[in-house]
């Protein structure tokens, strides 16, 4: 007799909404976050060419894919781990393994929408960021090439090519064609190179992203304070990159346009140098290494979410951005040992996603079988560290106001300062704590003095610790 197990429908969409949820409010704040930080160099861009509505609101649209490649990640780490931070605290999860559910059976659920959602993230970077870069790249150069092409009157000197400048005296509507043309040419040099011909154009190139000055029968002078050259030219070519005002608002790699395919068949070109090639290795490999671990940072939500507890201050949250933070901070690493090729490239780049599912294994086997995330010995063992940090933490602060306070020629008045500082005492005890004492906040502590002369005549002595910055037998 077969027996057909049906799945839990019901319970796997729940859970998928209580992830979701989060998911695009998380999404639609980080990116109007990015949006911020990516608009004020842009602005300068915009402003410098005048540029309307609709050219903005196109160039500005293919900046999303690069946007997207680093917000997608982070909004589903939070979806997943603010989705069961929630269940856990309403006690649902508990419920769940009251009525005989596994957290085994729950990972389905987290498994397929973080897995959808790291698709969509590979879409973005195999896919569409190639794409907009491209596109990014041939609007720019069209927005460039009209503010000069605007720029360029007959009778009129023209500034919009930087250090050149252009002087022409009739241009010809149906041909476009330029007659008695001037140019004085200030790129690198202390005095201007005047170049003079008949006639000239101008030709465009979008690959390099650069114009062209063609001049026809003329002639070019260098002045100089010993020798001033003249030579005489049937044609001269001026060549002018075309660049935006804030090269950091807009900035298009070669390699960054190049498909999957192009980049892999690059990095294996014996005719490209070794370094070059590695970089375009690096690149094919990027593509591949964030869709991956932004499904590996998000399946590591699903336990940080479970640390929360009714009437517990949920760390979820916190954890969860230490973790994204430090993922990257990883990934950062790897790149630059495979640019150094300190490592392979390959195992540089997947090195950071090798270590991080580790950890969500071992984190979701942990969960699933009610164990805490960090194990009692490791637990105990920074327990233990931090009790010998603690008091360097606490101490340097006050070590160095010491310090800063014996050097100091006016040193009876900063003693004066702290004389005049709240103080709190313990009535057990009878001590007090100064405010840099790591005491100071001490539940015990419910007596407050104004000054440090008071709670001495209220019989109330300092403790060991404040004795010692108060320079104290």
């Amino acid at each position: 007799m077969k027996q057909h197990f049906k799945k839990p429908q019901l319970l796997y969409t729940y859970l998928a909404t209580e992830m979701l949820a989060p998911f695009f409010a998380s999404f639609l704040i980080m990116n109007c976050v990015f949006f911020l930080v990516k608009l004020i160099p842009f602005l300068n861009f915009v402003l410098e060419l005048k540029i309307d509505l609709s050219d903005f609101i196109r160039l500005f649209s293919y900046l999303f894919p690069n946007i997207f490649l680093y917000s997608i990640p982070m909004a589903a780490m939070m979806g997943v781990t603010i989705g069961f931070a929630r269940l856990s605290s309403d006690s649902e999860i508990l419920a769940l393994k009251a009525s005989g559910i596994s957290m085994y059976k729950i990972i389905p659920p987290v498994l397929i929408v973080t897995a959808i959602i790291s698709l969509f993230t590979a879409y973005f970077s195999i896919k569409l960021i190639p794409l907009s870069e491209i596109a990014m790249k041939q609007l720019t150069y069209q927005l460039l090439k009209e503010k000069v092409n605007k720029g360029i009157k007959a009778h009129s000197f023209t500034e919009a090519l930087g250090d050149v400048v252009v002087y022409v005296d009739e241009i010809d509507k149906t041909t476009g064609e330029w007659s008695d043309v001037w140019v004085s040419d200030m790129r690198g040099v202390s005095n201007p190179i005047i170049t003079m011909a008949s006639s000239g154009h101008m030709e465009s190139n979008i690959e390099e992203m650069n114009v062209t000055i063609v001049l026809q029968n003329g002639s070019l002078h260098k002045p100089s304070n010993e020798n001033a050259q003249i030579v005489e030219f049937d044609q001269y070519r001026i060549n002018i990159p075309l660049r935006p005002p804030n090269s950091k608002a807009i900035k298009v790699k070669k390699r960054s346009v190049l498909s999957m395919g192009e980049l892999l068949e690059a990095s294996e070109d014996e005719s490209i140098p070794i370094k070059h090639r590695r970089e375009f290795l690096i690149e094919f490999h990027k593509r591949l290494v964030l869709p991956a671990g932004c499904l590996l940072i998000s399946l590591i939500g699903m336990p940080l979410g479970l640390q929360a507890r009714p009437g517990k201050k949920a760390v979820g949250i916190q954890a969860g951005l230490g973790i994204f933070i430090l993922y990257y901070i990883f990934f950062t690493i790897g790149k630059s040992m495979a640019e150094d090729a300190t490592l392979p490239t390959v195992v540089a780049m997947w090195l950071p996603n090798f270590f991080f599912f580790c950890l969500a294994i071992f984190w979701i086997y942990r969960v699933a079988n009610e164990k805490t995330l960090i194990p009692v010995f490791f637990s105990k063992a920074l327990g233990y560290l931090f009790s010998y940090i603690r008091p360097l933490v606490y101490g340097l602060p006050l070590l160095l106001r010491r310090k800063l306070g014996a050097l100091s020629k006016n040193n009876a008045e900063i003693v004066e300062i702290k004389d005049n500082s709240a103080i709190r005492g313990n009535a057990k005890s009878r001590v007090f704590h100064v405010s840099e004492c790591e005491y100071y906040q001490n539940k015990n502590c419910s007596i407050e003095f104004k000054n440090i002369q008071i709670a001495l005549d209220a019989d109330f002595e300092p403790c060991k610790f404040c004795k010692k910055y108060m320079d104290l037998p």
